[in-house]
């Protein structure tokens, strides 16, 4: 696993950077091969945050954490991906399940709602015309939502602009 680790608003450690290393080191062993992990730490008074986002296959996974020491953090946002890391891994296995050995596996074994895979259990059609960001902000807010997908006027691509924890507002973009 190529492991990246990077700091905002500090100086990162040899200590800090080998530990963490380290404990992301762990996860490559659910982790298929040339998985990438990106590790952020982040200091604003005294809270220290610990973000990791992995790469792997064209899936992102990623957790954050934040505490009053960064070695905490770093421990709390590892359980977090673990636990993500293994659903991942159990979705994988899951997928290579066939038809009767599928039905026979899940009456043998019930389902607790943290082990349930979601089903799409909506669709919904619409058109889209072209705007900017602004415009798709005053959409999304006119509709009350938390998201709003729109076709970005300055790429020709599918954006979504959504709201933040902070109250402000972020914009995803196709790369």
């Amino acid at each position: 696993m190529n492991i990246t680790v990077n700091g905002r608003h500090m100086e990162i450690t040899d200590a800090l950077r080998s530990y963490a290393t380290e404990k992301v080191a762990k996860l490559d062993k659910y982790l298929p091969s040339g998985a990438e992990a990106v590790v952020t730490f982040n200091v604003e008074k005294y809270r220290h945050k610990a973000e990791v986002q992995i790469k792997v296959n064209g899936i992102v996974i990623q957790a954050q954490e934040e505490t009053e020491g960064m070695y905490a953090s770093i421990d709390q946002v590892l359980d977090k991906l673990e636990r993500q890391v293994k659903k991942y891994k159990e979705k994988l296995k899951n997928h290579k399940v066939k038809g009767e050995e599928k039905a026979a596996a899940a009456a043998a074994e019930p389902e607790s709602d943290l082990d349930r895979i979601p089903e799409i259990i909506k669709t919904k059609k619409f058109d889209m015309k072209p705007m900017t960001s602004d415009e798709a902000v005053m959409q999304m807010e006119l509709l009350d939502k938390d998201f709003f997908v729109f076709s970005n006027v300055a790429t020709g691509a599918l954006s979504v602009i959504y709201k933040r924890r902070d109250g402000n507002v972020g914009l995803i973009e196709p790369a």
